[in-house]
């Protein structure tokens, strides 16, 4: 660094100009969606929004929760926050009266700037969001997790499934049993991850009329099921194979229509990026 010593003094008289712009865009996004007002996270809410791409926020009672982006691929706003809406509804320790949004519709030519990640490198320089690198936005992790013991700050284990939300679009009746089982999984705010039995032809599931919880749903599965199948409820989604096979995260067995409860457990670890599974 050269220094002067004319008229002005001994001084600096040159310097290198650092200048942020994914900081300051970052900046503006977050003040733009402050500058918003939030709205309960519902159908009625989502339907006046427009198939566009952009970010938003998630609130449960004043709490900032989590920050993501919708894409086309996710049919833009609406689309993206109807599947947080369907993931939340079938979750335990959560009321989705106490969950609002705020977002803001962002070009396309502005998504390739990656306005979700401008907008978490925002806040985690004020103390982060509690569900991105949670798990929130975790697709199903597939077979080889499945006997993963979650950590305690892990969504799914502060937020598991609910067992007793009811199963949407099951049908009355004398049902095929892999009509049911397609039926079931498309019914769930979670997913139910299965193999295809082999089923006697005069094997038929009785379901009864009104609506039913998913753990009543499962009872029937497991009813007509071979004995030595199991559905087994982790804290994140349900599976069924063929197996007698215990799971240190799972909180409920299904075994010839009878079922076994245990305490998961949870690690005490902090979470590290190989606990979240594929990001949504």
């Amino acid at each position: 660094m050269t220094e002067s010593s004319g008229a002005g003094g001994r001084g600096v008289f040159h310097d290198d100009f650092r200048l942020s712009i994914t900081k300051a865009l970052g900046d503006q996004l977050a003040e733009a969606l402050r500058s918003l007002g939030r709205a309960l996270l519902s159908e009625e809410s989502l339907s006046k929004l427009e198939e566009r791409p952009g970010v938003y926020q998630l609130y449960v009672k004043d709490t900032f929760v989590y920050v993501g982006k919708a894409d086309r691929k996710h049919k833009g706003l609406p689309g993206r926050l109807r599947n947080h809406l369907r993931k939340l509804s079938g979750r335990r320790n959560l009321d989705l009266a106490d969950v609002t949004f705020s977002c803001l519709y962002v070009d396309e030519d502005f998504s390739a700037l990656a306005p979700e990640q401008l907008l978490i490198n925002h806040y985690r320089e004020r103390g982060g969001i509690p569900w991105n690198y949670s798990g929130f936005g975790s697709k199903d992790p597939g077979r080889r997790r499945d006997t993963t013991v979650l950590k305690k700050d892990h969504f799914d284990v502060q937020y598991p499934i609910n067992l007793g939300v009811p199963v949407q679009g099951l049908i009355p009746g004398a049902v095929d049993p892999r009509t049911y089982l397609k039926n079931l999984k498309a019914g769930l705010p979670y997913n139910f991850r299965y193999a295809e039995p082999p089923f006697a032809s005069n094997i038929l599931v009785e379901v009864p009329d009104g609506p039913i919880t998913a753990d009543e749903a499962f009872r029937l599965a497991s009813a007509v099921l071979p004995a030595s199948w199991q559905i087994t409820a982790l804290l994140n989604y349900v599976i069924m194979y063929e197996e007698d096979q215990h799971y240190k995260s799972a909180s409920r067995y299904y075994r010839a229509g009878e079922v076994i409860d245990q305490e998961p457990e949870k690690s005490l670890a902090p979470l590290t990026p190989e606990d979240l599974g594929d990001i949504e």
